[in-house]
C-alpha cells in the first residue's frame, strides 16, 4: 500500500478551502491575484509601522521602511477599484431589489467584522492601556456604536480596528450606486454615454477635491466603474503590455510623492489612471501581467483577503508585544527588519484562515454547491 502523501493532502485541502466559485457571478481569476497582492501591501504597512521602534532613526533601513509604508498604503485603493468594478457590474447587468441587495451587502461585511470587533472589545477590557475606548460609559457606548456602524473613515472618528476605516468608504459606495442607477435610469443609457458620464464625474470630482479637499479616494471606485464599462462593452479588446509598468509606476509615484510635493488629489488622479491601465491589461490581455496574478498562492491569499485584512493587524500587534518582551526595542537593530516579516506574515495567516474557514466562508459567501450525480461525477448548482 502506498503511504499517504502529506504534501498532496495539504494541497488538496488548500484547493478545496481557498478556491471559490461564486453562485452569482463567474470569478475573475486574475482579480483574485490582485486582491492577494493588495492585501500583502496592507500587511507591509502595518509591519513597518510596528517594527519602527527597533530601527535606528537616521538609518537606510528606517528610510526604506518609510518608503514601503507609503507604497503599501495604495493596497486599499486597489481594493476600491476592484469593488467599484464588481458592485457596479452586478447592479448594471440586471435590476436588483434594493433591500435584498442591501441585506446581501450587510451579510457580506458583518459576520467576520462582528467577530473581530468583539475580539477587539474583549482585548480592550483585558489590556486597558491599549484601548481606544473612552473610560466614561456614555461616551464609550456611543464610540462603540459608531464603530459598529462603520462610521470611522468618512467621519472624523478613530477606528477601534484601524483598518476598518475603509469599510465606511465601501458601504457608502454600496448605498450610492443603486440610488444613482435608479435616479438616473443608467441601465437605459447606451454604454458610450455611461462611459462619458463617468469620465465627466471623475473630472468634476477631482476638481472639487482639489479646491475643497475631502475624501478624494472615493473616486477610485469610479475608476473601477469605468473599467467595467470598457471591458463589458468591448470598448477595448486589445491592450499593449503596459500593466506591469503602470503598477510599478504607481508604486514609485507614492514612494516619492513627498519629494515631488504631490497634493492628495493629484496623487490619486495618477493612481486612478495607472490602476485603470493595470487592471485593464490583467482582465483583457493574455500575457505576463495576467500570468503573474494567476499564480495560485496569490489567488488563495486574495480569496481570504477580507478575513486577512480584518485580523492581520491584531496578529502582528500580538506578535510584536511578545517580541518586545524577549528582545526590547532599544538596540537599534536594522537587520531584524529584513527577515522578520517572513515568519510574521506566516503567523498572521493562521488567524486569518481560521476566520475565513469558520466565519466568512460559511456565513458571508454565496458559493456554488457541488452535488454527486447518479453516474458518480459531480455537477455544480448555482
Amino acid at each position: 500500500m502506498t503511504p499517504p502523501n502529506n504534501h498532496n493532502s495539504l494541497l488538496a485541502w488548500c484547493k478545496e478551502t481557498f478556491e471559490i466559485s461564486h453562485a452569482n457571478h463567474n470569478a475573475i481569476l486574475s482579480m483574485e491575484g490582485i486582491r492577494g497582492f493588495a492585501v500583502f501591501l496592507v500587511f507591509l504597512v502595518h509591519y513597518v509601522t510596528l517594527i519602527e521602534p527597533w530601527l535606528e532613526i537616521d538609518s537606510f533601513t528606517r528610510q526604506t521602511a518609510n518608503t514601503i509604508r507609503g507604497m503599501g498604503n495604495i493596497g486599499v485603493d486597489l481594493f476600491f477599484v476592484l469593488s467599484g468594478f464588481l458592485i457596479y457590474g452586478m447592479l448594471i447587468k440586471r435590476e436588483v431589489l434594493f433591500f435584498k441587495y442591501l441585506l446581501r451587502r450587510i451579510r457580506r461585511i458583518y459576520p467576520a467584522f462582528t467577530v473581530v470587533f468583539a475580539i477587539y472589545l474583549l482585548l480592550s477590557l483585558v489590556f486597558p492601556a491599549e484601548s481606544k475606548i473612552p473610560t466614561q460609559w456614555p461616551a464609550a457606548s456611543l464610540y462603540i456604536l459608531q464603530n459598529f456602524l462603520l462610521l470611522p473613515g468618512l467621519f472624523n472618528i478613530e477606528a477601534i480596528n484601524t483598518v476598518t476605516w475603509s469599510l465606511s468608504y465601501e458601504f457608502f459606495y454600496y448605498l450610492l450606486v443603486p440610488i444613482m442607477m435608479l435616479c438616473l435610469s443608467l441601465r437605459k443609457w447606451p454604454a458610450k454615454y455611461r462611459i462619458w458620464f463617468f469620465i465627466a464625474v471623475s473630472f468634476v470630482g477631482f476638481i472639487c477635491f482639489a479646491i475643497f479637499g475631502g475624501h478624494v479616494r472615493l473616486l477610485m471606485f469610479v475608476s473601477g466603474i469605468l473599467l467595467y464599462e470598457v471591458i463589458s462593452n468591448k470598448t477595448v479588446t486589445k491592450m499593449p503590455p503596459l500593466g506591469l509598468g503602470a503598477l510599478a509606476t504607481s508604486l514609485c509615484i507614492v514612494a516619492v510623492s513627498a519629494e515631488l510635493n504631490l497634493a492628495g488629489w493629484s496623487k490619486y488622479l495618477i493612481l486612478y489612471i495607472l490602476f485603470l491601465i493595470f487592471c485593464l491589461e490583467c482582465f483583457v490581455r493574455n500575457g505576463v501581467t495576467r500570468n503573474i496574478f494567476l499564480q495560485v498562492q496569490l489567488r488563495w491569499l486574495g480569496n481570504i483577503s477580507y478575513s486577512y485584512y480584518l485580523i492581520h493587524g491584531l496578529a502582528l500587534k500580538a506578535s510584536f508585544m511578545v517580541i518586545a518582551q524577549i528582545y526590547p526595542a532599544t538596540y537599534g537593530d536594522t537587520v531584524l527588519f529584513w527577515w522578520l516579516w517572513i515568519p510574521l506574515f506566516i503567523a498572521s495567516l493562521v488567524p486569518s484562515i481560521i476566520l475565513f474557514v469558520w466565519i466568512e466562508k460559511p456565513y458571508s459567501l454565496d458559493l456554488k454547491r457541488p452535488i454527486t450525480s447518479k453516474s458518480g461525477g459531480t455537477v455544480t448548482l448555482d
